[in-house]
């Protein structure tokens, strides 16, 4: 990272998707077949309790909240327990919306039955930070603690804070990426009403058909540490983070600017902070929603910033959904699975790919790679861009 003066690594990684619970299930069912006649996906037979120590406590969890502790619990099963001055080690985390269901359920309470009937817990569950406060108090973490809630960037740029915070020695080690649990009735109603889901319930990221998102939801965890630390203590190293970028687009509240002059200046912002050049990177995995404007917007970008059919693209939204908030943390998994399977998951239901585009895209099924430097691009409503750069750790 740009003025850095330590170097950071990923040494753990946990999952929770509709396509797969798990590291390993989640990249046999991105190389599965998409999602088709639905406006949502949820995680199917979700049960919390496994990682609660009563079924109480998780009652007293919003779905939000419960995906990123499971996903959390995975992430430190590979990467070890929290060790060394626990005040360094930082807690980064994201969301778009929080405990939705448990305001939408109580709301319907409060209607129904009146204010005396409103859960004590409506306030801790839906609040934003619940995810990453539980996160610390789980692993006892007294480092900073902090939630970031930029839309569908939130991820994207909790990992790249992340990681900052341990380049600048502000920090040691940080968990970070980001959880959401979006699909209520209102939630969808809303969505649809603003014509952003897709009308034929199929994701198909750049497809000349594509017609909007299918909402998902689900977590994923990341364990970032500085290099010399997790060598030392003799951690697993799943890839390093290179740079990353954060800008706004300062344009519309949903709409992306036109042209993509926002992620085009995102992403040349994080090869800067990275020290590379366009050519160093062999896979992009796009933002890629499914929505006419994003993914035109972002074809162009990527093709101004790396030439036309450069690089490989992907987007794994036709089979994960769109996570909102958790967006780029699933992606972010996507991108250190695919380092470690050596091959790039086909972007799901996409076949008919716009001339115009004029970017590579990886359709049909998963195409063999050599890793190496990987961007993983995500943007929000409010005009917010975020990317980041993974790599395969070298030595």
């Amino acid at each position: 990272m740009q003025g850095r003066a330590r170097r950071v690594v990923v040494t753990g990684l946990g999952v929770v998707a509709p396509c797969g619970v798990g590291r390993d299930r989640f990249w046999e069912g991105l190389n599965g077949p998409g999602i088709t006649g639905a406006q949502h996906i949820m995680i199917p037979d979700w049960d919390p309790e496994p990682y609660f120590d009563s079924p109480k406590h998780a009652r007293r969890a919003d779905r939000v909240e419960q995906f990123a502790l499971a996903a959390a619990a995975e992430a430190f099963e590979q990467s070890g327990s929290p060790s060394g001055e626990l005040d360094r080690f930082a807690t980064i985390y994201a969301t778009g919306v929080g405990g939705i269901h448990t305001l939408e359920e109580q709301i319907g309470v409060q209607l129904d039955k009146g204010s005396r009937r409103v859960s004590p817990f409506l306030v801790p569950m839906m609040m934003a930070n619940a995810s990453g406060a539980a996160i610390s108090m789980r692993y006892g973490l007294t480092g900073p603690n902090e939630t970031v809630v930029t839309a569908c960037a939130a991820s994207t740029h909790a990992i790249g804070y992340a990681a900052r915070l341990i380049a600048w020695d502000l920090c040691d080690a940080a968990v970070t990426g980001g959880s959401e649990a979006p699909a209520t009735v209102t939630a969808i109603a809303g969505f649809a009403n603003m014509t952003a889901l897709s009308s034929s319930g199929t994701s198909r990221p750049f497809d000349t058909g594509r017609d909007g998102f299918v909402m998902g939801e689900g977590a994923a965890v990341l364990v970032l540490e500085e290099l010399d630390r997790a060598v030392g203590r003799g951690a697993p190293i799943l890839a390093e983070v290179l740079g990353a970028a954060s800008n706004a687009d300062a344009h519309h509240i949903t709409a992306p600017s036109p042209g993509g002059v926002g992620a085009i200046r995102c992403m040349r912002t994080a090869l800067a902070d990275a020290g590379l050049e366009p050519a160093q990177i062999v896979q992009v995995n796009a933002h890629g929603t499914s929505t006419p404007l994003n993914d035109a917007a972002e074809a162009e970008a990527i093709r101004e910033v790396f030439g036309p059919g450069a690089v490989p693209v992907t987007s794994t939204k036709g089979v994960t959904g769109h996570a909102l908030g958790a967006a780029g943390a699933l992606e972010a998994a996507a991108v250190l699975l695919s380092f470690e399977h050596q091959a790039i998951p086909p972007t799901a239901n996409t076949t008919d790919l716009p001339d115009e585009f004029g970017i590579d895209i990886v359709v049909g099924e998963a195409r063999d790679f050599t890793p190496g430097p990987t961007m993983s691009n995500n943007f929000g409503f409010g005009g917010h861009n975020g990317s980041v750069i993974l790599a395969p750790y070298s030595g």
